[in-house]
């Protein structure tokens, strides 16, 4: 199984439990794995045989600021499930998804979570 990543995606979306977070929004940073079969594409070289990168990462901004969202699980799996809807090829997606500016009084780089799904849960 092939493995597409997309690392660091910075989304700014209006996340959150506290007022500041949904009226201000913040920046969120966005880890997404996702397993394929891509040995067709490595032997034909046609983009018609893998995942579209850049069709992913539209659907996960897309999916990030649509709607606002209390829980950083809530959001994650919301672009889990949408990947998988969208993109027939995945078998599974691991979504991990950071706040690197939580409004906590702790010193801290990021906060977040990790989920993954697969066609099976979808």
């Amino acid at each position: 199984m092939d493995k597409i990543i997309i690392k660091g995606l910075s989304v700014f979306a209006h996340h959150g439990v506290n007022e500041e977070e949904t009226l201000y929004g913040q920046r969120f940073l966005l880890d997404i794995e996702a397993r394929a079969d891509l040995t067709r594409a490595g032997q034909t070289d046609d983009l018609n045989d893998t995942v579209s990168y850049a069709q992913m990462i539209k659907t996960a901004q897309r999916v990030m600021t649509e709607q606002n969202d209390k829980l950083l699980e809530r959001a994650a799996t919301r672009v889990a499930d949408a990947l998988l809807a969208e993109f027939d090829r995945l078998e599974s997606v691991k979504i991990r998804l950071m706040k690197p500016d939580a409004p906590m009084k702790a010193e801290f780089d990021c906060v977040g979570i990790e989920t993954e799904r697969t066609r099976k849960t979808v």
